[in-house]
């Protein structure tokens, strides 16, 4: 006997996605079957910059053979790519844990670190990347389209890199900075230009056996479709797609049944297609009232997103008129819908009957949406550049009367900077001098002695300020290693 589905009522989903009630129903499904799994958490973390070298060269009868340390590698990238031979996010839900590698050290004698390998992760065509608040970061279509979700870290610059005029021998190297690390939610949303949408047992599935070479499992028990099925199905010369979407019932934009989880299948489609039946026993249920309940599930759901479903075309089948009682119940509401400009199409799955026409009927509607689309219809990527011309770092007055210091760049170079080196952190403060930060601090207000936060309020690096003590001009500097304005500490 086939394994029966669990009932729908008694699952819940995790917090996250993974592990829910859609990879258990995918899990029941088939038996030993391959699992189909459209929604997954991505723990994503990019390669670490190698450190830089600080290193002298040493040759003989060449005393003074100066800096000579390399630079460190970058950290591995990770990226996403579309492959037309992903058919579900089901690897991710096993390893959800995934990381690039890291940029290696630099050495002495000029030798930089090599760079970490970027780490290439395939995903099905269709997918969109979100972060854990829903905020859309890529919407990947089309075989090939790439987004890098996390950025491997800058490798440390050598001393050599390090010298100047003033500085010819640095005794320090700046640190790697660590690579992206971060959370995301990857969903899959078929590519299909139709979507079937119907009742549990309304026949979805042996209408797209029967119009194309798709084998979905069928039995006579509701909710046989825990995946959506695709199937290409060919109209004279027009070829395209067709989705059997799960069943749904009254009540699954709000989570019942199987709807919920599969709603997002049909948010691509540009036909709509109501398989309707004509031969259910179920009490309280026709074709009239069938179609009634779906479409406010499509409304309700299309009121939770962004993209809308009502202008998307309807099709009326009412299928299984091979059943003599279907037949009579199908001619009886066929007014009712072609009242509401609906077209319909009587058909049987069962003996193929009225297929030929819906067929052309489906790649003819389809045709008219593509004709309406661009010549070539532009990935959707979504590009949110970082703001550009803004202030390199802002002051800000804490309530306890310390000054937060907040920037990318002051910020970038604590990461690079060695605290155990104080010749280092001489450099650290020449830096943030040169950048204006120690005349900003005093027009805040800030007196000697001060506190002052570089990074956030609940992780940084606090430092007092001594205003007395110059760090602009690079006159601080003793033997390497060393930095005289810090001997005092």
């Amino acid at each position: 006997m086939p394994d029966r589905a669990v009932p729908p009522q008694t699952e819940e989903r995790d917090s996250h996605g993974e592990g829910g009630a859609a990879d258990r129903r995918a899990g029941n499904a088939g038996g030993k079957g391959a699992q189909f799994i459209d929604r997954v958490v991505l723990h994503v973390q990019a390669g670490n910059g190698g450190n830089g070298c600080a290193s002298v060269h040493r040759e003989k009868f060449k005393p003074l053979g100066g800096p000579d340390g390399g630079n460190g590698g970058r950290g591995g990238d990770v990226t996403l790519e579309v492959d037309p031979n992903a058919a579900s996010l089901l690897d991710y839900h096993k390893r959800p844990y995934r990381k690039a590698t890291g940029g290696k050290q630099g050495q002495g004698s000029h030798k930089n670190g090599a760079n970490g390998g970027d780490l290439l992760l395939s995903v099905p065509n269709g997918t969109v990347i979100k972060t854990l608040d829903g905020e859309i970061l890529a919407d990947l279509t089309g075989s090939g389209t790439r987004y890098v979700i996390a950025q491997g870290g800058h490798g440390g610059l050598g001393n050599a890199a390090l010298a100047s005029a003033k500085r010819k021998a640095p005794g320090f190297a700046l640190l790697g900075e660590p690579g992206d690390e971060l959370d995301v939610v990857l969903e899959l949303k078929t590519v299909a230009d139709v979507a079937l949408v119907g009742f549990p047992s309304a026949g979805k599935s042996s209408l797209i056996a029967a119009m194309s070479a798709a084998k979905p499992k069928i039995a006579d028990y509701p909710f046989t479709t825990l995946v959506p099925n695709l199937g290409v199905v060919s109209a004279g010369e027009s070829v395209f797609t067709v989705a059997d979407v799960p069943g749904l019932i009254e009540g699954a934009s709000q989570g019942k049944g199987l709807g919920l989880e599969f709603l997002r299948h049909i948010e691509r489609a540009s036909t709509l297609v109501h398989v309707l039946d004509c031969a259910t026993l179920e009490p309280g249920r026709d074709p009239l009232s069938d179609f009634e309940v779906i479409e406010a599930e499509l409304e309700a759901y299309s009121a939770l997103g962004d993209r809308p479903l009502a202008d998307r075309p309807r099709v009326i089948v009412l299928n299984k008129v091979d059943v003599p009682e279907g037949r009579e119940l199908a001619e009886l509401v066929r007014p009712e819908f072609e009242e509401r400009g609906l077209r319909v199409f009587e058909v049987s799955a069962a003996t193929h009957e009225g297929l030929r026409g819906l067929g052309f009927a489906m790649a003819e509607m389809v045709a008219g949406y593509r004709a309406g689309l661009p010549v070539e219809e532009p990935t959707r990527l979504v590009i949110r550049p970082e703001p550009v011309g803004g202030p390199e770092f802002e002051v800000r007055m804490l309530g306890d009367g310390s000054f937060l210091i907040t920037g990318e760049k002051p910020q970038r170079w604590l990461r690079q900077t060695d605290f155990t080196n104080d010749e280092a952190v001489g450099y650290l403060a020449d830096r943030l001098a040169r950048l204006g930060i120690e005349k900003s601090l005093g027009e805040a207000g800030a007196e000697p002695g001060a506190t002052v936060l570089i990074g956030s309020e609940e992780e940084s690096i606090v430092f007092d300020w001594e205003p007395e003590v110059l760090a602009g001009g690079e006159s601080g500097m003793g033997r390497r290693g060393t930095d005289r304005r810090l001997d005092s500490r």
